[in-house]
């Protein structure tokens, strides 16, 4: 029996934890046996204070469910170890039947990898992720995903492979950060995309990703373009996929009625585009650009400008997404612009997966960690190197609708940014102290310089 950290013990079989078990016991350590073939965790039950050991074993469509929990309730963590081991050892002997439960659905497992079409047909990031020793951690950590992925439309796997393997990405990340909040999901139905069940109450969403356009848009190089393309040209394409997805009405749907119902928005219009998209979203969102002044003694005070249209290559739309009629029923749209095969690498790395001559450096901005300070907060990160800790969520955004017929509370999830538009305009935010706004990662292979790259 050797112990593994939360991270590893999460990736490898976190998405069967139900919300409830944060209520009923603390877990406190973690643990592997005979090559992770069996799982075991030390819990101590919140109400008597008692130690136990439970294990997990792989079903029949090889995901990690409790198989064991051992009898003996202990008062020390010492003795309870001991009995995990002894149990662990023992099932380690059984044959691969005995975890079956019995309730598995028939049918193989999802299998992201085995490529279902010809190879010139597969997403060149797709193709990096299948054959990259640069992309082996993210590789790592989505295979025990996909195990609990469920795939209502039937087309998952195809889309992830080729077109449409961003949109498919940007919902395995959120999958990914919603269970990590303590949500199951529940996707009997084809949309919306998911309905998150947890202890505060439920949550239905719909993922929409803004995509490449045939047509160019303004010189990014020179800083009229640059000024063009943040101020209406990104709204204009947000405008695009978000307007699209309000015409089709999934608030009455009946199993989510009276449920908060959000937008989760993520801009793949270009490589890295979405670096850009913060500003341009909550300016397109809310109506406002965002100014600033300071006063004598250097503090910064915002000053809110009205923004009624977004012009651009004689294309008009209205600003201010939540006063559209219908925009009431979307309680916020979630932004993270993390939310790449970029994450899946260095949450791959986090959690023990991937080669071990992969380095990995993380270079970005953050919130200033004194909230009147203007300044953001530069930050470098060597992933690869011990002590680097991330989380799925980490740099989400959530932009609150004042207009919202069903608000989200900001407790359903603790750990991201809220933003709220006040009606002269100003908008105020509730950030955790860590608050990644934009990174890029540099990828690199031990005595192979040659092989650096930066996602």
């Amino acid at each position: 029996m050797r112990p593994i950290s939360l991270v590893r013990f999460n990736a490898l079989a976190g998405y069967c934890r139900l919300p409830e078990t944060v209520v009923a016991y603390e877990e406190l350590a973690w643990f592997e046996h005979a090559n992770e073939r069996i799982l075991g965790m030390i819990a101590q039950d919140r109400h008597d204070g008692e130690f136990a050991g439970i294990i997990y074993g792989r079903d029949q469509r090889e995901r990690f469910r409790g198989i064991y929990v051992v009898p003996e309730f202990e008062t020390s963590v010492r003795r309870a170890r001991l009995h995990l081991r002894h149990a662990m050892e023992r099932l380690g002997m059984a044959p691969d039947e005995a975890f079956h439960q019995g309730d598995e659905k028939k049918g193989s497992p999802l299998d992201f990898f085995t490529p279902r079409v010809p190879q010139k047909r597969l997403h060149p990031i797709f193709l990096d992720l299948l054959e990259k020793e640069t992309r082996s951690a993210a590789r790592g950590i989505i295979k025990p995903m996909m195990k609990w992925y469920e795939d209502p439309d039937g087309n998952f796997v195809e889309q992830f492979q080729t077109t449409a393997f961003d949109a498919r990405l940007w919902e395995l990340y959120l999958f990914a950060m919603f269970r990590e909040s303590g949500y199951m999901i529940d996707r009997r139905h084809a949309v919306p995309d998911f309905v998150c069940r947890g202890l505060l109450g439920d949550l239905a969403v719909e993922a929409v990703t803004v995509n490449p356009s045939p047509k160019p848009g303004p010189d990014l190089k020179s800083e009229q373009g640059m000024d063009e393309y943040l101020r209406d040209y990104l709204p204009i394409r947000l405008s695009s996929s978000l307007t699209s997805k309000l015409t089709k009405a999934y608030w009455e749907q009946p199993h989510i009625a009276k449920m908060p119902f959000v937008f989760a928005i993520q801009d793949f219009s270009a490589p890295g585009a979405m670096l850009a998209t913060r500003p341009a979203l909550r300016r397109y969102l809310y109506g406002y650009e965002q100014g600033w002044t300071t006063d004598p003694e250097g503090r910064p005070h915002p000053i809110p400008e009205r923004v009624s249209v977004h012009r651009w290559g004689g294309k008009q739309i209205p600003s201010d997404f939540f006063s559209l009629p219908n925009s009431e029923n979307v309680s916020a749209v979630l932004f993270n612009s993390s939310g790449t095969i970029s994450k899946f690498s260095r949450m791959g790395v986090v959690a023990g997966f991937g080669s071990s001559r992969v380095r990995m450096v993380r270079m970005g901005v953050a919130v200033p960690a004194n909230p009147s300070a203007a300044n953001l907060r530069k930050f470098r990160l060597p992933v690869t190197e011990a002590g680097y800790s991330e989380t799925w969520i980490e740099g989400l955004d959530v932009y609150h609708n004042p207009r919202a017929k069903h608000p989200l509370d900001p407790k359903m999830l603790p750990e991201a940014a809220h933003y709220f538009c006040q009606p002269t305009g100003e908008l105020r935010g509730i950030a955790p102290p860590w608050h990644p706004l934009f990174s890029v990662t540099d990828v690199s292979l031990i005595d192979r310089d040659d092989e650096t790259e930066t996602i």
